[in-house]
Formats: structure tokens, sequence, C-alpha cells
């Protein structure tokens, strides 16, 4: 039986559908865009603008294969399982369970009847996944936490997610042996606030990080996302002392004014973000910082905002992702008055967003006329792959996927880096 896996959202949803995906090839369905037996929809709601896509891509595959299984899941059907169950698919689930799929197909394929299971609770136990080879990328993904404890006041996540749980450390371990006896030479930890990571045995992100460097085959270990709260001196050691350790960092910032962080119930201030910051550029200078800003926040005025883009210059991010702010219902936020018009966030986003596009090109072109590492993860007539500071790079010649090359940069088109690989002599 043939089936079909649509994702949406963060890269723990990239994970699972990862782990549905391997965990159905090895019952032996076929995996086929073109005329599936069965869709898989996981979805996402970390905006309003996720939910709408989500829905629309749900109607869109009950139309488009009406002779189709429909699954559903995710974060957008379990924070709205009632607009998804208009769609009549056949299994409905949030975001439990997903480990299950094969069990969940074949009890349908017996009885027929269709399914759906919410857990209604934060109190969860995490649901243990793992994967052998990740497909779809070259990097590979690893989950090692789920759910949120955070309760910013923008963000429907730990409702729909539910609270902070952990892999097992020896887990995590043996996945990444795994991924990297398969061949994986750059893995990436993920999680909805993978900072937090703290294993039954009181080991945490920073161990872990420490741990998976002995296996000889990996190359580089990326972070997700980590707040700038987590960022202590232990982690610092370990990024001083750990060339593995990817040269890119995504923190996200969310806003320039202490009176927008205090009301998003964030838990630092700019200052402390500035001197944490300042901290990890004495130890890795050429390190790329990537954020997160929400423009257009409840009581966000216009001086607010332009001392957003005051801080975000000074602090010379690598690139910024821009978010209008956009209300969810349970939020403390979308009870907050003086909510700023859908105009004024479209205006100030554009504003940010080419702020954003200027400090791209400034990091970029630092790294003219030098050599990078790249991983090549696409290749064909012109190469493309990644650098250890996130950098993309064009290379004008046919490279396998997850080769590891040498390129000097020669310009920057405002998109990516072009370069050549460099041969080594024997």
């Amino acid at each position: 039986m043939k089936f079909q896996i649509v994702t949406l959202g963060c890269k723990v949803n990239a994970y699972e559908s990862e782990m549905m995906k391997e965990k159905l090839l090895k019952a032996r369905y076929v995996y086929d865009e073109e005329n599936p037996d069965i869709v898989i929809l996981n979805t996402c709601s970390v905006t309003n603008v996720a939910d709408q896509k989500s829905k629309k891509l749900a109607r869109h595959y009950r139309r488009e294969n009406p002779d189709s299984l429909l699954v559903i899941c995710g974060c957008s059907s379990e924070n709205n399982h009632q607009a998804y169950e208009e769609v009549d698919p056949q299994i409905l689930l949030g975001n439990n369970k997903k480990s299950e799929i094969v069990k969940l197909l074949e009890d349908y394929f017996k009885s027929h009847e269709n399914y759906q299971f919410f857990a209604n609770t934060r109190a969860l136990s995490f649901e243990d996944m793992q994967i052998e080879k990740f497909t779809t990328h070259t990097r590979a993904f690893v989950k090692i936490e789920d759910g949120c404890d955070n309760f910013c006041s923008y963000c429907v996540i730990p409702y729909v997610r539910g609270s902070i749980r952990h892999k097992d450390f020896d887990t995590v371990l043996k996945e990444v042996e795994t991924l990297v006896k398969n061949g994986h030479q750059e893995i990436v930890f993920t999680g909805i606030h993978t900072g937090s990571y703290k294993s039954s045995n009181g080991k945490d992100l920073t161990d872990l990080i420490h741990e998976v460097s002995k296996f000889e085959g990996l190359k580089r270990i990326r972070i997700s996302s980590i707040e700038i709260t987590e960022l202590k001196e232990k982690f610092m050691k370990e990024l001083k002392e750990n060339p593995k350790i990817c040269d890119h960092l995504h923190i996200p910032l969310q806003a320039g004014s202490d009176e927008i962080l205090k009301k998003m119930s964030r838990k630092y201030t700019i200052d402390e973000y500035k001197k944490n910051l300042e901290q990890i550029r004495l130890i890795r200078p050429n390190i790329s910082i990537t954020t997160d800003i929400i423009v257009g926040f409840p009581g966000e005025t216009r001086e607010m905002f332009l001392k957003t883009l005051k801080i975000a210059s000074m602090l010379d991010f690598s690139k910024i992702h821009v978010f209008p702010y956009s209300v969810r219902e349970k939020t403390a936020a979308s009870l907050m008055p003086n909510q700023v018009s859908s105009e004024e966030k479209h205006h100030r986003s554009k504003e940010l967003t080419a702020l954003s596009k200027g400090l791209e090109k400034k990091y970029a072109e630092k790294f003219l006329n030098q050599e990078l590492e790249v991983l090549i993860e696409k290749s064909g007539e012109e190469s493309i792959g990644t650098t250890s500071n996130y950098l993309k790079v064009k290379i004008n010649e046919n490279i396998p996927n997850n080769t590891l090359v040498t390129v000097k940069i020669v310009s920057y088109d405002g998109f990516c880096l072009h370069g050549t690989r460099i041969l080594t002599q024997v």
C-alpha cells in the first residue's frame, strides 16, 4: 500500500514525520507522492497563518484524494480538532500516538471505523521515538525534548505540546551512533524547548553534546534553537573547547524593548541578552547568530519598534526571522489592550526584513575569498551545501550528497554564496 506524508512547521514535526515514514517503510508500505492510498498530514499551529495553511491542505488532500485514507495529526489538529472533523479524516490525532502509526492503520483496515485521540492534558510522558536514517535531509534531526513550560504570553505551543519532558540520555547516544554509522556527518538536536534538556540521570544538553562528540564519524553538532538564558558557563566552556559544535546559534530575541519583553513573559532583559552575545563572540568571533523577532505585539508603539530596529542592527545578527504578531486564542496576549493593526504589522515586518537582508549580506560578504568547509546537500550540475555557520554555498560542479568539501568563496548573489572546490593535493 502506498503512502505520502505532508509536513508543516518546525524541525520537531520534520523528525516525527521521518519517524512515521521509517516505521511504515519497515512495515512494507511504499512511499509514493503521485498516487497515495494513504495521506498523512502533520500540521502546525505556531501562527494563525500556519493554522490556516494546515486547514487548507487538509481540505485540498480530501478533495484531490477522495479515495485515500486521510490521517491528520500535529499541533493544529491538537489546538482545534473540531475544524478537522469537518474534513472527515479516517484517523485524527493531536501530538500523541504518532509512533503508533502502523498499528493505527492496521486497526482501521480491520474495523473500518474512524479513530480519534487527544490526550487533553499537559502531564505527558515522552513518547519514545528513534530514527535510523534521515531520508529527507543530509543533516539528521534528533528530537531530544518535547513540550514547553515557559508560557510566553503570545504562544499557544505549551497548550498543544504539553509540559517539558526529555528523551533518555543513553537512548539519544544510541540513536546518534546509529545515524552516524548510517552515514550522517551532521546531527541537529531539536525539541520544542531544546535547551531545557535534562535526562533522568541529571545530564543536560552540554553533557549530551560532549558525549556524542566522541563518535568519530560525526563532524558537526547543531542546535536547532536555544534561549539566551540557557547559555551558562558550562555551555560556553564546551563551545570554546569543542570544534564539532557548529559555528551557528539560533537565539530568539523576540523584541528590542524591555517593556515588550516583560509583556511577552520572556525571562531576560536586552542588556542580559547583549552581554551573553558578547561572551559568545569572544569565544567564536565569526559565529553566525540568527534570531526570531515578533513585530506588532500588543502595546508596541512606533518608538518601541524603532528601538527594536536599532537593537537588532547593533547586535549584528546574520539573519532575522520576522513574525508579525498573531493573535492566538487561550494566550494572555490575545486579551491585551492596544492591539496593533494588520497594516502597521505588515509595514513593520517589511522594515525589519529589509534590515535582515542588509545584515545577511554584511555577514556573508565577510567570507569572500576565504575557504569554508561545505557539506553537500543537493547535487547536480550545480551542487548546493551548507557551512558550519549555516551559509548556503553553490558550487558549479556535480558533487555527491553528504560530501564534505573545502570551497573557496568567490561571490555572493544576495541569497547564497558561490565558490569553487579546493582539491586536496596528494
